[in-house]
């Protein structure tokens, strides 16, 4: 308890958490409102409307998750961390949990705030969490946040700079995955596989909560052949397994 209150306080008296989580409010939210204030007939507002920015929010939750890393390796305090703290695994675990928790709480505000704000550009949609799928469609971006910035901090320690480790996240999540797909043959056979492929298909699910939508309307369905159960486990499979290896090279070498 008392690494993860040092390192709750270590998070939360810098700014740039703050600044990563305004951002991630006002572009998700402000992005909604534009897309669900002109929905139509095409693009009607469905619940699953109301998240369709998400992924704003998650490339700034990447973010603020590797700079809590690497910043602590760019002005030397990881050391002092290591040398209060000689388990090194404990100490990035605790630092892990602070920041996986501040983007499980960012995430359900961000989507809950979007919801919101639907129901009242659109009164009369059918934007009421009737059944599972739907909860799960905004409630579950908390979940895909808090397992994204375990991810995150995994990249911040392998890399250890922050332009790098924010490049290669943000090149990853938006643009290498939907590149895979135009591998001949196999590209599409790969891509059900990748992480945030998977990771869309726990918050999508079959797409009940796109119900009235017209498919080239808006982002597209996961191709991921998982269960949304099991898209979440394996999801959180390869945030733990990158967390892992980070771990274990962090004890490895120098800090």
């Amino acid at each position: 308890m008392t690494l993860l209150a040092v390192e709750r306080i270590k998070l939360l008296t810098t700014r740039s958490p703050w600044w990563c989580a305004a951002a991630a409010i006002a572009l998700t939210v402000g992005f909604t409102a534009l897309v669900v204030a002109n929905a139509d007939e095409r693009f009607p507002a469905t619940v699953a409307t109301t998240q369709f920015g998400y992924s704003f929010g998650l490339a700034v939750i990447m973010v603020l998750a590797a700079l809590a890393v690497t910043t602590e390796y760019r002005f030397g305090t990881i050391r002092t961390t290591f040398q209060a703290v000689p388990n090194r695994a404990a100490a990035l675990v605790a630092k892990t949990t602070v920041i996986a928790i501040l983007s499980l709480v960012l995430g359900e505000i961000i989507a809950f705030a979007c919801w919101g704000l639907s129901t009242l550009l659109q009164p009369e949609a059918d934007l009421a969490l009737n059944s599972t799928a739907d909860w799960i469609n905004v409630a579950g971006v908390g979940v895909v946040f808090a397992l994204t910035s375990v991810i995150a901090v995994a990249v911040g320690i392998l890399i250890r700079h922050s332009a790098g480790a924010i490049s290669l996240l943000l090149i990853y999540n938006l643009a290498v995955e939907s590149l895979i797909r135009l591998i001949p043959t196999i590209g599409n056979d790969i891509y059900e596989w990748l992480p945030f492929n998977v990771a869309n298909k726990f918050l999508t699910g079959d797409g009940a909560s796109n119900m009235g939508r017209a498919p080239d309307a808006g982002a597209p369905m996961s191709t991921s052949t998982l269960s949304p159960g099991w898209a979440l486990a394996y999801f959180a499979g390869v945030a733990v397994v990158l967390l892992a290896i980070a771990i274990t090279t962090a004890r490895r070498r120098d800090a």
